[in-house]
């Protein structure tokens, strides 16, 4: 893949995210400055390759999950020299103020909910799964369809159970589409940071989200809220 392929996917992943609709090449054209043609020419190539599929005929690009993959192994190693913005020192501030450890998780939760409009979850100071924002994962327009909701209800039945099982190991994880152990036709994303804690040798924080959501700034919180909640549960 050349520098500018690369670059063109990042923006329709980006794009996609925001819009909620297939990127087309008009909008990117104006983005890299080059003639429609060109662009068109480099998302054939991208199609081809793999990374982007077309919808419908008339339509533009929407990432696919290989495109997903490439995309976040390419940031991944940039996710720990982000600058802390307002979202991250708002989640910081929130479990670092939270008192006793089960409201330090539970707050690190709800905050993940309102800053990534994600579902969240983790695992609590006794040992159970903690849930938030179900809601907001359903108002998401890739769950308007039955069938998409009732793959995300198997996933989310089986995911402590999985968890628990599976323990990833990394200190950040992120399961794409398909690369979900259950539900894998669901849509989803999991991403999920493992960090220490006196109660539970497998503590767990992530979000559960389409498949199309701001992987870099979702990446982030998470591994902000698994290395906020290790600090402090430890002092």
């Amino acid at each position: 893949m050349t520098d500018r392929q690369k670059r063109i996917l990042s923006a329709i992943i980006e794009q996609y995210a925001e819009v909620a609709s297939p990127v087309g090449s008009s909008l990117l054209a104006k983005v890299f400055n080059v003639s429609s043609a060109t662009i068109r020419s480099e998302m054939a190539e991208l199609e081809r390759l793999g990374f982007i599929t077309q919808p419908h005929t008339s339509a533009g690009r929407i990432p696919t999950d290989k495109g997903y993959r490439y995309y976040v192994n390419s940031i991944s190693t940039q996710i720990h020299d982000e600058p802390k913005d307002r979202a991250s020192k708002a989640l910081m501030s929130r479990v670092q103020h939270a008192g006793d450890p089960d409201r330090m998780i539970r707050n690190a939760v709800d905050t993940l909910v309102e800053l990534t409009h994600n579902l969240a979850l983790a695992t609590t100071a006794n040992n159970q799964l903690y849930i938030s924002g179900i809601g907001n994962l359903f108002t998401q327009p890739e769950f308007f369809d039955i069938l998409q909701v009732q793959e995300v209800a198997k996933l989310l039945d089986n995911l402590e159970p999985w968890l628990k099982e599976a323990a990833p190991n990394e200190p950040l994880s992120v399961y794409i589409g398909q690369e979900n152990p259950i539900g894998r036709t669901a849509g989803c994303t999991l991403i999920i940071s493992k960090y220490r804690s006196p109660y539970n040798d497998n503590s767990y924080i992530g979000t559960l989200g389409p498949t199309r959501q701001s992987y870099r700034e979702v990446m982030n919180l998470v591994s902000l809220a698994g290395q906020e909640l290790e600090e402090v549960l430890f002092n």
